[in-house]
């Protein structure tokens, strides 16, 4: 059986691209292969992210008597899905204390801001945020209170 493969004669990419292709892919050398395969891949995404977004239909919306309030109705929803899309946080790229460029490895305050490494702690930078008072409520949250059901006495 191995000899039957030796003996055969080298067949051509299916692709006609001069390379020799094989049985294990389809007929193609590996380069037309490869990019079949990112042709599906990229096909199979396109396909999934068009499913995932969905246009509202005009028979989706309420049926109204006033075309003028179904008109608002329609720039009211176009509006919210606009506003879902642009919403991407720009992370800022600098310490607010001392304007230090960090990119990346800044530290993100539980005040809001970005910090470079010195000035990352709560006590480098005077930070306004309330940790105590967060405490509280995890505990708070984290441990509720038990009351035993009170019996009667006999």
């Amino acid at each position: 059986m191995a000899e039957e493969h030796r003996c055969q004669a080298p067949k051509l990419c299916a692709n006609n691209c001069g390379l020799i292709g094989s049985p294990a892919t389809q007929n193609l050398c590996s380069k037309c292969h490869r990019d079949l395969q990112l042709k599906q891949h990229r096909s199979s995404s396109a396909k999934h992210a068009v499913n995932q977004t969905s246009i509202p239909s005009p028979s989706s919306f309420p049926s109204v008597s006033s075309s003028s309030s179904a008109d608002k109705d329609a720039g009211s929803v176009a509006e919210t899905k606009a506003a879902e899309v642009v919403e991407v946080e720009v992370r800022p790229k600098r310490c607010l204390s001392c304007n230090k460029r960090v990119g990346l490895t800044g530290f993100k305050c539980r005040c809001g801001m970005v910090f470079c490494g010195i000035h990352r702690y709560p006590e480098e930078h005077g930070c306004k945020f309330d940790f105590k008072a967060m405490g509280k409520q995890q505990i708070a949250q984290a441990n509720p209170v038990v009351k035993a059901i009170k019996l009667h006495k006999i």
